[in-house]
């Protein structure tokens, strides 16, 4: 058999234990013995040590630091751009707080040959993730609930089979090279959030195919949230909007006006206006109802 080898994209920023933890799962993974993992990890300038540690206890990671600015989107891309100088014949992105279980690889790529072996041949494989306590599904593939909003998602619950999506989460999930050959790299339009969506429905707008594996592949909690607006005044809560991860609600998270408007003049079709302009409706109506002594949040 020919070998294959996989390039495996990571970013962290000061979570020590869990980066420690996400790359002690990879690195036990069951894997065939033609497959190979080479692992491309940038620490965006961590000063909680995880960097330093990482090179002494995974000295075969190619380690590469950043300043602290590139954030989730840009901490990927930077990966992700020393990786495709290898051409590695698959990529598998990975948050560093996904632990995956010991055959997620294998089974991702057996997926993923399963479906060239159909005329999927240019296929992105997510593996679903699951909240450790509960359960729950949290990220993987996502699927329109909505045919009038195209920026309306819902989860896509893993089954006994491989499901195609609409675009997908960033956590955990292979392309082979032939994705990225048609999509390229990550947009640096987007810091923080966006870019896994973005890549997925690009992906799409290239003839490529999206799809989750069967199953939960690992473990991954939501990402925290907050249930009222986190700023005291009207201005406070735009600058927050602006900031790299935005401004959470309970059920959203406002994106920055200039990544938002990217993302929905691309994939919005010809009335993106009215799509970028709705989610913010909701940070002025709750800064009116607050002046009028009416809001409860």
């Amino acid at each position: 058999m020919e070998p294959i080898n996989i390039g495996v994209l990571l970013t962290c920023f000061n979570r020590k234990p869990k980066t420690l933890a996400c790359l002690d799962a990879l690195f036990n993974q069951i894997l065939p013995s033609d497959v190979t993992l080479t692992v491309y990890l940038v620490d965006d300038g961590s000063t909680d040590g995880t960097g330093e540690e990482i090179a002494k206890t995974y000295p075969q990671v190619k380690l590469f630091t950043g300043n602290g600015s590139l954030f989730w989107n840009g901490g990927m891309r930077f990966a992700f751009s020393e990786a495709m100088k290898d051409d590695p014949d698959y990529y598998l992105w990975l948050n560093d707080d996904t632990i995956i279980i010991p055959d997620a690889v294998k089974i991702l790529l057996q997926v993923s040959q399963e479906l060239a072996q159909k005329g999927e041949k240019d296929a992105i494989v997510s593996g679903s993730t699951r909240d450790p306590q509960t359960g729950q599904t949290t990220y993987g593939g996502v699927v329109r609930e909505n045919a009038f909003h195209p920026f309306r998602y819902k989860l896509l619950e893993p089954n006994q089979e491989a499901q195609e999506c609409g675009t997908v989460h960033g956590n955990c999930l292979l392309m082979p090279r032939s994705v990225v050959q048609k999509v390229g790299n990550l947009d640096p339009n987007f810091i923080h959030y966006l870019g896994d969506w973005d890549y997925g429905l690009r992906a799409r707008q290239k003839d490529c195919t999206v799809w989750i594996a069967p199953g939960h592949l690992g473990t991954c909690s939501l990402n925290p949230q907050v249930t009222k607006v986190a700023a005291s005044n009207l201005n406070e809560g735009l600058k927050k909007v602006n900031s790299p991860k935005g401004l959470a609600f309970s059920d959203v998270t406002l994106q920055s006006f200039d990544e938002w408007k990217v993302f929905t003049q691309r994939h919005g079709g010809i009335v993106w206006p009215i799509f970028w302009i709705l989610p913010y409706r909701r940070l002025i109506m709750l800064y009116l109802l607050n002046k009028l002594g009416l809001s409860h949040q």
